[in-house]
Order: structure tokens, then sequence, then C-alpha cells
């Protein structure tokens, strides 16, 4: 973890980078905008979903980039309204022709819902069988969904995508990923910037000469998680990728996971049933 290019290998053997840029409540040229800065500073993972409504932004933005396609790795996902397992191959052509993009790198359920993701998943599993997605899997699910998933499935998905930060770092489950070989990468990895006058954080930050927002980041990236941070702004962008030219001591990435209070800023999975 040494560059802002390198990648993590997920239990199917594709490589996605540990680290990409959000762009969640990010629509038209302010995306457009935001992927364009990331992809010219270095970045070369980009994180979308239907429900976004900014798919035909991101899509142009890379398009326009002259970055080749094999070294981006682009990811969306299905939402709840299109769950089934018609209703996503359908949901699936939408998007990829939004985005422009034959092949999709990741594609992911954004949340379990109430009980149609296990057809959805077949879908999914269609779609990495045709050579559509490079790798699919799952985001905001729990370990009680996971273990229903694969019950009736011998793909493992390659990615839980959930809330994590350092005041919910939900050990159980990463633990449980872990075990399972699903790689655990965090959205609101800055808990949305509630962090950033936290005094601990503050002092780690001065002894390295960087922002909290860096110390937070560089501590998800020691903890092994892949990290989106969503910002549209471009000095923003920038300052989050500078994150590759220090390290955290043992002690500090303790401290840090210390402040874990189970502090859920999103929504419970549990209770997005639709």
């Amino acid at each position: 973890m040494k560059h802002l290019t390198d990648g993590t290998i997920l239990n199917n053997g594709v490589v996605m980078p540990w680290f990409g840029l959000g762009t969640y409540k990010a629509e038209g040229e302010e995306v457009a905008k935001a992927v364009t800065a990331a992809l010219e500073l270095g970045y070369r993972s980009i994180d979308t979903a239907a429900v976004y409504g900014n798919e035909e932004e991101v899509g142009r933005s890379i398009a326009a980039s002259g970055v080749d396609r094999d070294s981006l790795f682009v990811t969306t996902k299905v939402w709840n309204s299109d769950q089934g397992y018609d209703t996503t191959l359908r949901a699936f052509e939408t998007s990829s022709k939004k985005l422009g993009l034959d092949v999709i790198d990741l594609y992911l359920i954004h949340w379990p819902g109430k009980d149609k993701y296990k057809e959805t998943w077949r879908a999914l599993e269609r779609l990495n069988q045709e050579g559509r997605v490079r790798a699919i899997g799952v985001s905001n699910f729990q370990i009680h969904h996971l273990q229903e998933l694969l019950k009736d499935s011998d793909t493992v998905p390659v990615i839980n995508q959930v809330e994590l930060h350092p005041r919910f770092i939900q050990k159980e489950l990463h633990d449980f990923c872990a075990q399972h070989h699903i790689q655990i990468e965090a959205w609101a990895p800055l808990m949305k910037g509630r962090l950033q006058e936290n005094e601990l954080l503050k002092n780690i930050a001065d002894k390295h000469g960087k922002t909290v927002s860096q110390v937070i980041l560089r501590w998800g990236l020691q903890s092994r998680i892949v990290i989106i941070p969503k910002s549209v702004t471009p000095s923003r962008i920038k300052e989050n990728s500078e994150i590759f030219d220090f390290e955290l001591s043992q002690e500090e990435l303790a401290a840090i996971s210390g402040l874990d209070a189970g502090e859920r800023i999103g929504t419970d999975p549990d209770q997005l049933l639709f």
C-alpha cells in the first residue's frame, strides 16, 4: 500500500485498488468534474450506483479521460426496486449503457432489502459467468444475510461494502468476512466529516504533519479495508489521496480503533426492507 494504484487480490483473482473515489449524492457537472480531477490525479477506482443518478456523467468523464480502460476499476450497484432475477439483468443493461461500458469491473447488490437478494445474486452470477462483470459482491450485508446467501450459492461475494469508520468498526462483521475471504470496503470512511475535531486524531495528525482525514484514511488502509472517500472538491480529492507517504504505528492504529462506539450514521440494513 505504497502507491495510489496498489490493489488487493479479491477471492476470484481480480485485483481491485485499495483506494478509490466515491460519488454518492454527486450529480451533473459536479460529479463529472470530480471524476475528471480524480483520474488526472491518478485514481483508478470509481464507485457509483444506479440510485445515485450519475452513471452517465461518470461514464462520460471516464471516456473523455483517455485513461486506458484496462487500468480502471469501475463499480456500480443494483438498487432495491430492481431486485429479482430478470429485473436485475435489465437493470444491469441500463447501467452498462449509461456508463458506456460493455464490462463492469464490480457489480454489487446495493442493500439486502427484504426477500429478493438470493434471486438477485443468481442474476449477478450469470452476468459474471457471461463475462459482463469481472467480479460480483454485496453492500450493506449483515452476517445473517451473508450466511443465508452462502447456504444457496457456491459463489462467495468478493466484496461487502458497508458503513465503516473509527466510530463504527463492525469488528464481528469484518472478522466474518475475513474468514470467508470477503474483502471489506468502507463507505463514509470519514464519518461525513464528524471526526475532524477529535483530539486523538488531531494529535496523531499533527505528529505526522497530516490532516485528520488523511490519518483516518491511512488507518483504513492499514486495517486492510478498501476505502472510497466521496468528494467533489479537487483540492480535497487530492488531499485524500496523499496517504501513501506515511505510516501509522501499531499503537496509533490501536488507539484509533479504540474510538469504536458502535455509532452508525447511515441506515440499519435490517430496517431498509423494500
